[in-house]
């Protein structure tokens, strides 16, 4: 079967799925082998539960092939797609520039994190002819993987937030990282796309030459307590917004959404009003009130990078409770991982915190080895009237402490 022939047979069975389990009426079942898993095996109980077709031979390959298919048959009609990765702040910042474009524009968008070789496609294949704009956000780990995701999305627009120091063991260095990000730039470069571009990072001007960029508008915070409140240069005036985000080091996030808004015709109240109304959720710079204390839980993921701007906005905070830090460790550093958990020691000993829990023996001499001895000595000696910044990667699992704070 040709993809020519499966995409018409897609067209009349649009319900993708990879769960054998559920196989809705008009589904297209796609047997996936994963690493805990054999989708390959459930064809048959595929089509027992509903599914119109299964696929379990080349069944990855042919799945990125039909959603590079469908995508196409889209944009011919005049659908845009915006692709976004980054080290840091690429999730926040898919779903932020989503909110402001749905104040005049059909979005979809990813949802959660179905950023990889196999999400990527599956939210491809959730477009349907009456969307305007999609917005694909890509993750890797190891060099190549944007190369791989972008030649499936082929987006006429690329956003990439930041490169930091993350999955450093993956991509044999720093210099991987920005390389590997890069293949976004390189696809756009090759097929006249262009870019939203901060200008200020000194990372990316240099690998955005010679395509077309959008800069960002500029702005900046006015403060942040702990809730971000920024103001960005508007059509006639500035705007000022109150938002529901913590972290200064969320402007940058903030002024990409605005800049793509703008680009898109949004007017600055209705970009101001959206980003106003959006609240972050899944673990991601989270401001939780307990009844015994307050906390700001960032646990879904941590590099380097990010833990350093964490805890240099903890430090900018005025808080009447007393603050500590609850930090877990961050993975896939490689050989740099001692190096880094180090400087990460002496950045907590300038902000001045007095209490530091550090969990996971990737710290080396740590307070807890495991969130479960956290979770035992706050049974016994729970906690009250603090100011508490929860972070850690999500393999720290430091997501199971605000029930016990």
């Amino acid at each position: 079967m040709t993809i020519e022939e499966l995409y018409k047979i897609y067209l009349d069975n649009p319900n993708i799925t990879t769960d054998s389990r559920n196989c809705p009426k008009h589904s297209i079942f796609f047997g996936i082998k994963g690493e805990h898993f054999d989708g390959t095996l459930y064809g048959d109980k595929a089509i027992e539960n509903g599914a119109t077709l299964a696929i379990t031979e080349n069944s990855l390959e042919t799945l990125q092939k039909l959603a590079n298919y469908h995508i196409r048959q889209l944009k011919a009609k005049g659908l845009k797609v915006i692709g976004i990765t980054g080290t840091n702040g690429k999730t926040t910042t898919k779903e932020l520039v989503s909110t402001v474009l749905q104040k005049k524009y059909n979005v979809l968008y990813t949802l959660g994190n179905f950023n990889n070789h196999l999400g990527v496609p599956l939210t491809l294949l959730r477009l349907r002819p009456e969307h305007d704009i999609a917005v694909i956000e890509m993750g890797a780990n190891h060099p190549g993987e944007i190369k791989d995701l972008v030649n499936i999305v082929e987006p006429q627009y690329g956003l990439i937030t930041s490169v930091g120091r993350a999955h450093l063991e993956g991509f044999g260095g720093f210099e991987g990282v920005i390389k590997t990000k890069g293949e976004l730039y390189d696809f756009l470069r090759e097929h006249g796309g262009k870019v939203f571009l901060n200008t200020s990072n000194e990372h990316l001007v240099p690998i955005a030459k010679d395509i077309e960029t959008i800069p960002y508008i500029e702005g900046k915070v006015e403060e942040c307590n702990p809730y971000v409140k920024f103001s960005f240069s508007g059509s006639h005036e500035d705007v000022t917004c109150q938002t529901n985000l913590i972290g200064d080091y969320n402007i940058v996030n903030l002024l990409a959404a605005a800049t793509v808004g703008r680009y898109f015709g949004v007017s600055d109240e209705d970009i101001s009003a959206a980003l106003a109304s959006y609240s972050p959720t899944n673990n991601r710079s989270q401001l939780m009130k307990t009844s015994k204390n307050t906390l700001i839980v960032d646990a879904y993921n941590a590099n380097p990078t990010s833990m350093a701007a964490a805890l240099d906005n903890f430090k900018a905070i005025n808080a009447t409770q007393e603050k500590m830090v609850i930090l877990g460790g961050m993975g896939e550093l490689g050989p740099t991982s001692a190096e880094e958990h180090q400087k990460i020691r002496e950045k907590i000993e300038a902000v001045g915190v007095k209490t530091v829990w550090l969990v996971g023996e990737l710290w080396g001499d740590c307070t807890f080895k495991n969130v479960d001895e956290v979770i035992a000595h706050l049974e016994k000696e729970p906690l009250a009237d603090k100011l508490i910044l929860i972070k850690g990667s999500n393999s720290q699992k430091l997501f199971k402490l605000p029930e016990y704070l």
